[in-house]
């Protein structure tokens, strides 16, 4: 608990769990207060995800030592590091029709797609003579596998599904918000194996460039 201007109160303090709405917490054994509004400020300030750490190689390491003794060492310490290049199992499921519109083709993608699948796209190929159709292939991980071949067979006239296991590299990816002449747009970041990269969303840049009457190209160059 805390003591405050309205008495005593439990930690975290109102203040700091209103900042903590959707991160994760978790209360230990340690009587006293180990989030104070500022430490909650931060974390949901620069914080985009939370997740347990990946494999990484580590350049960097910082302390940051508080006063307050406690049963365990009072401080916070940060790694800085280059991600692993480990590349997650993933599966590729996929069938070829010949025999559906364009218009159920493009439904049985959006339902493969609110199924889980990573990604989802249509091939238009050649079938046995000569017959226009499509091939669906939808991306996934192990634990979509099952509902996503059973919305290949519901949403599709396939009798058959092939599936091929294989391994997707991938930059880390992360977003951030710039104000551009008081336009809010979204930047879309990518980084790792030596690379970065960045781009600004398409719809954000179209507004930008409407309300200032320029050109998209022009938009652009109002970020750098």
């Amino acid at each position: 608990h805390v003591h405050c201007a309205h008495g005593i109160l439990p930690v975290p303090a109102p203040a700091t769990a209103y900042l903590l709405e959707n991160i994760p917490i978790y209360g230990g054994t340690i009587q006293g207060e180990l989030c104070t509004p500022t430490g909650a400020a931060l974390l949901k300030y620069f914080v985009s995800r939370f997740a347990a750490m990946p494999v990484m190689a580590v350049t960097t390491i910082g302390y940051g030592v508080g006063q307050k003794e406690f049963p365990m060492a009072n401080c916070l310490r940060a790694m800085l590091g280059e991600r692993e290049n480990a590349a997650p199992a993933l599966w590729e499921l996929t069938c070829q029709v010949d025999d559906m519109t364009g218009e159920a083709v493009a439904f049985a993608l959006e339902q493969l797609r609110a199924a889980g699948a990573l990604d989802a796209f249509v091939t238009p190929i050649y079938m046995k003579k000569s017959r226009p159709a499509f091939q669906l292939t939808v991306l996934c991980r192990s634990e979509q596998k099952e509902p996503l071949i059973r919305t290949f067979f519901q949403h599709t006239t396939t009798l058959g599904l092939r599936e091929y296991p294989f391994r997707r590299y991938e930059l880390e990816r992360s977003s951030e918000t710039r104000m551009v002449n008081g336009v809010p747009v979204r930047i879309k970041k990518a980084e790792g194996f030596g690379v970065h990269r960045e781009k600004a969303e398409y719809d954000d840049l179209a507004v930008l460039a409407q309300k200032a009457n320029i050109s998209l190209e022009e938009a652009r160059h109002l970020l750098k």
